[in-house]
């Protein structure tokens, strides 16, 4: 029960380095992104190819009148507000958007990649665009994750750059 009474009581922890600000979440902040976030998902969807349906689910499966209400206001310029989850995942879209530009020589090498089977377990033989569009936020943030441990080294195989290298032994060290 002390433990009851102590959290009723707790005041709010300010925000520092390891803590998020609460601010972000405030309606005229996420109206301040929604538009042009918005805007840029189109751009994003109308490259990757997405139809109706995949975008609809891709932006957390809001009804067909709500979509269509958000893409006229975004692409009137008028103000909206999205809620945080739909930030979400416009963010993730956009964080494998520039993953696949940093990753990959070129757009349609980026874009293949997404569309194409991939071995990886978390793919499980299915192309990346599948969990993009499964429409659960944890798929995109998979995906995403994926492309920031690939740009970071992790998963991907090795591209033509590192297909000839050979690591250092110990021979190679040299004191003075």
């Amino acid at each position: 029960m002390a433990r009851i009474a102590h959290l009723a009581t707790h005041q709010p922890v300010a925000p520092g380095p390891d803590r998020l600000d609460n601010a972000r979440f405030l309606p005229q902040n996420r109206r301040r992104l929604s538009g042009p976030g918005l805007r840029s998902f189109l751009a994003i969807a109308d490259l990757w190819g997405l139809n109706e349906e995949q975008r609809r689910l891709v932006l957390g499966y809001p009804a067909r009148s709500t979509y269509h209400h958000w893409m006229r206001q975004a692409r009137a310029q008028e103000s909206l507000l999205l809620d945080a989850d739909v930030l979400t995942r416009i963010s993730a879209v956009l964080g494998i958007h520039q993953a696949l530009g940093v990753l990959f020589a070129s757009q349609g090498d980026g874009l293949a990649w997404l569309r194409g089977p991939h071995d990886a377990p978390v793919f499980g033989g299915q192309p990346p665009l599948a969990l993009v569009t499964n429409g659960s936020q944890d798929g995109l943030l998979l995906v995403r994750r994926f492309l920031d441990a690939a740009r970071g080294g992790l998963y991907m195989a090795p591209n033509a750059t590192d297909a000839g290298f050979s690591p250092l032994g110990d021979d190679a060290i040299v004191w003075q």
